[in-house]
């Protein structure tokens, strides 16, 4: 999909002061970006923000940061935080490319991973691009803290059993819980934070699949 360019995209988040620029500068300092000792949590596609945005206003003792490639759809979930009411102080915003997050956080500086209803990368060739494909949870060994999770989140079955097929064969995850319908998994579903695409996807009656995914021991 085309995304369409914002021509005032740019313009707004250079002055948005939550949302970092050089952000390769701030590997291995993150808490003094936050000015607290704090956990991390990251998402990678943040979309329109209204998952994190949730999150962040709801535990204010995580920092949270929003990850997304497109200024353009950046754009939207930093507009939707400066008109909140009370927007979090625990957040921040980096419009970046996943493959650098090795670039951007050190060894044990991120403490949970979420994906959300990720592009599906549907051709075998382009199965690598996927954000569950064995290159990129490479990547997040990199940067998880020993004890660290991936949270992965779709409507799409093809993409969610891709996903379960690399944690089962990778030698550094493993499944720790999954569901194929978490909306109706006592055991999971409480506590759940829908994003947009979640809230569409399940009100047209399509089953939400999710893992947690943790290293083995």
């Amino acid at each position: 999909m085309r995304l369409r360019n914002i021509p005032r995209a740019e313009s707004v988040l250079n002055e948005c002061k939550e949302v970092v620029k050089n952000e390769k500068n701030h590997k291995g300092i993150w808490h003094d970006t936050f000015q607290n000792s704090n956990p991390i949590h990251i998402e990678i596609g943040m979309g329109k923000g209204q998952f994190l945005l949730t999150l962040a206003s709801r535990n204010p003792h995580i920092n949270y940061i929003g990850i997304e490639r497109y200024s353009s759809v950046l754009l939207r979930a930093v507009e939707k935080f400066q008109t909140m009411e009370n927007a979090p102080t625990n957040i921040r915003f980096i419009c970046m490319d996943a493959h650098e997050i090795a670039e951007v956080f050190s060894p044990g500086e991120v403490s949970r991973i979420y994906l959300n209803f990720c592009d599906p990368w549907p051709k075998a060739r382009h199965a690598r691009r996927r954000l569950t494909s064995e290159e990129f949870f490479t990547q997040y060994d990199k940067v998880l803290t020993p004890d660290g999770t991936v949270e992965f989140k779709t409507d799409n079955r093809q993409l969610f059993d891709f996903s379960v097929e690399q944690l089962t064969s990778s030698r550094m995850f493993c499944i720790s819980e999954i569901t194929y319908d978490l909306h109706h998994d006592d055991t999971m579903n409480p506590g759940n934070i829908m994003t947009e695409y979640e809230e569409k996807f399940s009100s047209m009656g399509n089953p939400i699949f999710k893992l947690v995914a943790v290293r083995r021991s």
